[in-house]
């Protein structure tokens, strides 16, 4: 019998008092769909994820080349789940394998014109994800390519990256060149493949080469330097003539991937306002437009395994818009269920249940607690009847988890200042891997904590305003704003002239920050005197100084008087901390009056540093970020050191000659 012990319940009590795992929990943002894994419920809308599975089988079996591309639209409303399907579908691959996986949030076309030189850049960073073999699915592709006719007990991808740099040295010390071979080698094995697209899947193979070989795929220009070690054409181009490129670009890529591994495409929130094209066409036409020239591109191509597309979208969005688009693009979205979308499900009274169980199982093992049960503090019961009534959306189930996760405590002091005291405490010791990368809960505690402060002079700003309603100055701008772009606006007044900080949290996605600096350097069209970008400076040290978003950065420092301010823990969490006390104020038993005379009696915010530094005046300077040759000379020398001992550093040289 196996021994069961529970905690004490004083300490399963303290930690649900200092810690709810399920504030926030229904957000599911890009990089949980790559990095964190959600805990799921697999019954919960299994019907969905079951046929993209089917269709998976379905394309890599088929012997059919028109069956060798298949579709499914997805719907549901918002907060159902379907992020939360397509991380289950993404991360059951990464475990198991059985397709490559890419992902197409619609956040990350933030110029419709140039949709399909942006889906190659998509396409190119998705497949440079971890895929199930541990190392990207680009090198699982490689790896493939240069085993390809070689017999049995082939190198591992793992062991091929691990050796290749080492190996291809080896190669030119004898006057031979690996890589030269190796694509001699793979044209013979795919003579219509184009060498050039061929040839930079190869190099991803190498460790100092990669990055190089990954951008030139995502349709970007190299340092010439880079593209001449690569062999690689290197033209300059403009955007457009990157857009008139790119689908021949996507084609050959995806008939190279797919000959080795289905791939399931994955178009998520078309629903998103982002700009629309010249012609006028919202953002839900112009991607479903490009499905269907997907669709029917890759239909006649040679694709060995096949191509899923799944594309998710409100019920309301397709019954009104994409389905009555003319010339065929609802069959090429929903080829697989012969046009009939699969909509996903609420939470019922037993998947209620299930999903609690799974939360808490996760919450309770990362704490080293055992509960008085696995629902504890919940009731079975009344989880059921909740879900059976109220049939809500995952997001709406979990923040009823959030507002009810709790135990029948003492009562709360008698003096408003202890209870102040009691929740700030409580608050503040949430996780830092909880909100250090939640841009939208920081861009609300920031915006907070200065509409704290209206009235109060910071830095020599007397604050007049706190705003989130960020709209072009011209309703008719080609620039029609995303909101999330600009978080929040500070109206205010410094000797005698007025002042307008538009300030953007952007923790992830490059694509985001791009688009966000190019909002943020345009100061006529949201009316600002300033533009702020608060970002890490881990995340800031990160980016290339040939990438747009430098580029942009340094337009807003250098030319706008702009300024990036570092984003750092110590400053973020006090403020975060007072959010939440004021969102639970009823809790504590706490009045909105009380609160801010609370804080502002006790200066947490306007002694706040990040604060002050958002309204200081900016220093001018350029954030400092990693130099690349410096960084590939280093990786090449300690690369050197670490192989220099390896027994048999030639193995991989040996294998190919």
């Amino acid at each position: 019998m196996t021994n069961y012990s529970t905690s004490s319940i004083e300490a399963v009590n303290a930690a649900i008092q200092s810690h709810n795992p399920f504030t926030n929990a229904g957000i599911v943002k890009e990089q949980d769909i790559w990095k964190k894994k959600s805990p799921d419920v697999p019954t919960l809308n299994a019907h969905a994820s079951d046929a993209v599975f089917q269709a998976i089988e379905f394309v890599r079996t088929s012997q059919s080349s028109q069956d060798k591309v298949t579709s499914i639209a997805i719907t549901a409303q918002q907060g159902v789940g379907k992020t939360h399907l397509l991380s289950r579908i993404r991360h059951q691959l990464e475990k198991e394998g059985g397709a490559l996986f890419v992902y197409a949030g619609g956040n990350n076309y933030t110029d419709l014109n140039l949709i399909k030189y942006q889906f190659q850049q998509t396409l190119a960073d998705s497949l440079s994800k971890t895929g199930s073999q541990l190392v990207m699915q680009w090198q699982e592709v490689a790896a493939a390519i240069a085993n390809e006719g070689r017999g049995e007990n082939l190198p591992s991808p793992i062991e091929l990256v691990e050796k290749f740099d080492q190996a291809y040295t080896n190669s030119l010390t004898k006057n031979k060149n690996l890589m030269n071979a190796l694509q001699r080698q793979a044209l013979k094995n795919k003579p219509d493949a184009d060498p050039y697209i061929l040839r930079a899947i190869l190099w991803t193979l190498s460790e100092t080469q990669v990055p190089f070989a990954i951008k030139w795929l995502s349709g970007e220009e190299l340092a010439q330097f880079n593209a001449d070690e690569l062999g690689l054409p290197n033209p300059s181009k403009t955007n457009q003539d990157r857009e008139a490129e790119a689908l021949k670009n996507i084609q050959q890529i995806l008939n190279l991937v797919s000959f080795y591994n289905p791939v399931v495409i994955c178009f998520d929130e078309i629903d998103v306002k982002n700009n629309s094209t010249e012609d006028g066409l919202p953002t839900e036409s112009v991607i479903a437009n490009f499905v269907k020239i997907l669709h029917d591109t890759l239909e006649n191509s040679e694709l060995s395994q096949g191509v899923v597309i799944l594309t998710v979208m409100l019920p309301e969005t397709w019954r009104d818009k994409v389905n009555s688009i003319p010339g065929g693009t609802p069959d090429r979205i929903s080829k697989y269920t012969q046009r009939k979308p699969i909509e996903l499900k609420y939470v019922s009274g037993d998947s209620m249940v299930e999903l609690v169980t799974v939360w808490l199982q996760n919450y309770y093992k990362s704490k080293n607690l055992i509960p008085p049960h696995p629902l504890y503090p919940f009731e079975e019961n009344k989880l059921r009847e909740y879900g059976k009534v109220n049939k809500p959306s995952v997001r709406e189930a979990l923040r009823w988890c959030a507002d009810n996760f709790k135990i029948d405590e003492e009562p709360l002091p008698s003096d408003p200042f202890e209870r102040f005291e009691l929740a700030l405490k409580r608050e503040g010791e949430v996780k830092t891997e909880d909100f250090l990368e939640d841009s939208p809960l920081i861009a609300e505690a920031l915006c907070f904590g200065f509409y704290t402060l209206k009235g109060q002079t910071i830095e020599g700003v007397l604050i007049e305003e706190i705003t989130s309603d960020i709209q072009p100055k011209s309703q008719n701008s080609p620039r029609s704003l995303d909101k999330k772009f600009i978080n929040f606006k500070i109206i205010g007044s410094e000797n005698g002239q007025s002042v307008k900080v538009g300030v953007s949290v952007i923790q992830y996605s490059q694509f985001t920050l791009t688009a966000a600096l190019k909002r943020l350097i345009d100061y006529e069209t949201f009316e600002l005197t300033r533009g702020c970008l608060v970002r890490s400076r881990s995340m800031i040290e990160q980016m290339k100084k040939t990438s747009e978003a430098y580029k942009l950065l340094n337009e807003l420092i250098s030319e706008k008087g702009g300024e990036h301010v570092d984003l750092i823990e110590e400053q973020i969490r006090p403020l975060i901390a007072i959010l939440s006390v004021y969102q639970k104020r009823l809790n504590y038993q706490l009045t909105e009056e009380y609160i801010f005379d609370f804080i502002t009696k006790n200066k947490i915010t306007s002694d706040n540093l990040l604060l002050r530094e958002i309204l200081s005046n900016p220093s001018g300077n350029m954030p400092v970020v990693v130099d690349e040759e410096d960084n590939e000379v280093i990786d090449e020398l300690f690369h050197s050191l670490n192989t220099a001992t390896t027994e048999k550093s030639d193995e991989l040289s040996e294998l190919f000659n």
